[in-house]
């Protein structure tokens, strides 16, 4: 019997989206992030891959911190901004800003209607093809707002990403 299936194995697994805070030399970004995972329960450690050649991966090298937000299914919009524009062409913390969609916790400026924050402390990097894997203790987490999560099929299903 022969099955057709349309999405290749690593799409048929709907997976959550995130978004990174860091900080910069010159300004501070936010970016979209789906490639992320517990890896560890003690002590408490992700991995979390990062573009190359991004503002974001540029921030993390030289802080070697970052807030991993869980975001909410109301905020699929902002995936035209965090994912689909260059932190190194436009100052995205700026732009959310002006929108009033901004708050800040450890010094990070977070989006306030995110379900969950989490501050990760990088402890190895590793090279990941594209991406920057990035292996990190969660140092701490703060949950923000009820709800559900923004997943990969709720972007597909609004014509944002296709899969």
């Amino acid at each position: 019997m022969s099955v057709q299936i349309k999405k290749k194995p690593w799409n048929r697994v709907d997976l959550p989206v995130y978004s990174i805070s860091s900080k910069g030399a010159e300004f501070d970004n936010m970016n979209i992030i789906t490639y992320s995972t517990a890896v560890s329960m003690k002590p408490k450690r992700f991995i979390c891959a990062v573009y190359k050649n991004t503002k974001t991966l540029e921030n993390v090298r030289l802080n070697g911190q970052f807030v991993l937000q869980i975001l909410s299914d109301s905020q699929y919009a902002l995936v035209r901004l965090l994912g689909k524009q260059s932190g190194n062409k436009i100052n995205k913390i700026e732009k959310l800003s002006k929108r009033n969609l901004l708050s800040e916790w450890k010094g990070f400026k977070i989006l306030k209607e995110a379900l969950a924050l989490m501050e990760m402390k990088v402890i190895h990097e590793m090279d990941g093809g594209d991406h920057v894997c990035f292996l990190c203790d969660v140092v701490a987490y703060k949950n923000l707002n009820d709800g559900k999560e923004l997943t990969l099929n709720i972007l597909s299903e609004k014509k944002i990403i296709s899969i």
